[in-house]
């Protein structure tokens, strides 16, 4: 939470007279929505524009949508990037014809080759 505070995600809470941390249900709402958005694996710069976006009850929801279009359109990207190198390793192991690790396909392949 100290950390969501710090880069401005969260307000400083309230302190009671003995400097404890009092947090009301408005933060905890924010910090659930900040906490879920996390794990759908939003950036901090896009649940910082969904925030803005939030407290701007009259505002198209268009841009909601655009910030989530954006985002699925990266997950996207990286499955691909993932599929690619989830192949590349598959033909790495299925070059490999087993025996001893001095013949191990595997190490040889990621052995970083000479530049030329």
């Amino acid at each position: 939470m100290r950390y969501y505070e710090k880069i401005g995600l969260l307000q400083p809470p309230l302190r009671s007279e003995g400097n404890y941390r009092y947090y009301g249900s408005q933060d905890q709402r924010r910090l659930s929505f900040v906490r879920r958005a996390r794990e759908l694996g939003f950036s901090i710069e896009q649940i910082r524009e969904l925030i803005a976006f939030g407290e701007q009850r009259e505002h198209e929801c268009s841009s909601v949508d655009d910030v989530v279009k954006a985002h699925i359109a990266d997950i996207g990207r990286r499955i691909q990037d993932l599929q690619a190198l989830q192949a590349e390793l598959e033909r790495m192991i299925g070059n490999c014809p087993g025996g001893r690790v001095a013949d191990c396909r595997v190490l040889e392949a990621l052995q970083p080759q000479p530049r030329a």
